[in-house]
């Protein structure tokens, strides 16, 4: 059994005005949880502020301060997927670095694991600061992947976890390069809680999670755990295909039977826009699983360390 009872994991990238006040609410809540057996591993994914040199400070102050540096940004989820490669404890935190999710929650995570769940997550019951725009579109993305998916993926939940060392090791082996890390945590199985809380507004710094990254996450939680747009295509495909099969059979009517029918362009225009929208979003579904599969082809590394404190890297 290692020595390292907990392990916390936090991405970070931009968060240099967050980093003490993280540092010093994380140390306070692990030394109740486990006294002096735990690590914190701060994985700076390419960062451009002074988030760096900080981490290096504490890790030279602080022997349970370990870090991972990238080369470049490659992503949160990267970045959340560096720390499960390299965590030690036989229980695994993951939480952000911007302060809206409360560490002291990791104490109640850890008494619903000492019940015998695998895996607490944090279900957010509000969310504060946020737009209605971002409350309404995320409420409706979850609902949508949950309805999609055979897995039971839980809504309302971001990264936010506590995990036992066996669900970490059963993450670990899956190879995708396209992470979608709450779909495959609750892909595994095992026993898995909530707990609930509410999301604190951001009090330094801009999200780095805009719409467009946003919009590219869902895409992927939907095309990793679900293949319903592609039988929609192909249910769109028939219904286009039967429509154009009676407007055909229509048309003949009207030209060698009752003899009414008007010579024009506006029909065969709105048809051939018609058809070539639908087998251009048709294409487009088909492409997203093509990019993801040849993305895994290709096998790249998910990330490049830079720098790292850890045992075995320069």
């Amino acid at each position: 059994m290692t020595s390292v009872r907990l392990s916390i994991i936090v991405p970070i990238y931009n968060e240099e005005k967050n980093l003490l006040i993280l540092y010093n609410r994380l140390t306070e809540v692990c030394n109740k949880c486990v006294g002096n057996e735990y690590e914190i591993l701060f994985v700076n994914d390419g960062s451009r502020d002074a988030s760096e040199a900080l981490i290096l400070e504490l890790a030279a102050s602080d022997k349970h301060i370990k870090y991972v540096f990238f080369s470049r940004n490659f992503g949160h989820q990267q970045a959340v997927s560096a720390g499960l490669d390299y965590v030690q404890g036989e229980y695994c935190v993951i939480i952000d670095g911007d302060l809206q999710d409360p560490p002291e929650l990791i104490q109640e995570m850890r008494q619903k694991a000492s019940e015998g769940y695998e895996v607490v997550y944090a279900r957010r019951k509000a969310r504060k600061g946020e737009s209605f725009f971002k409350k309404t579109t995320a409420s409706v993305f979850y609902r949508l992947l949950r309805s999609v998916t055979q897995t039971d993926i839980p809504i309302d939940t971001g990264d936010f976890r506590l995990m036992h060392q066996k669900v970490v090791d059963v993450v670990r082996k899956m190879p995708e390069k396209n992470k979608f890390l709450r779909g495959q945590i609750a892909w595994v199985g095992f026993r898995q809680t909530f707990v609930e809380y509410d999301r604190d507004p951001r009090i330094y710094g801009t999200t780095s999670y805009p719409l467009s990254k946003m919009l590219k996450l869902a895409i992927t939680g939907i095309t990793s755990f679900s293949d319903l747009p592609l039988r929609l295509a192909t249910l769109l495909g028939f219904v286009v295909s039967g429509i154009s099969v009676v407007i055909g059979f229509y048309a003949l009517y009207s030209r060698f039977v009752i003899k009414d029918y008007v010579s024009g362009w506006t029909s065969l225009i709105l048809s051939v826009l018609f058809l070539g929208g639908v087998q251009l979003i048709c294409l487009g579904i088909i492409g997203e699983y093509l990019s993801r599969m040849y993305s895994d082809i290709r096998n790249r590394p998910l990330y490049i360390v830079k720098e790292s404190n850890l045992e075995g890297h320069p």
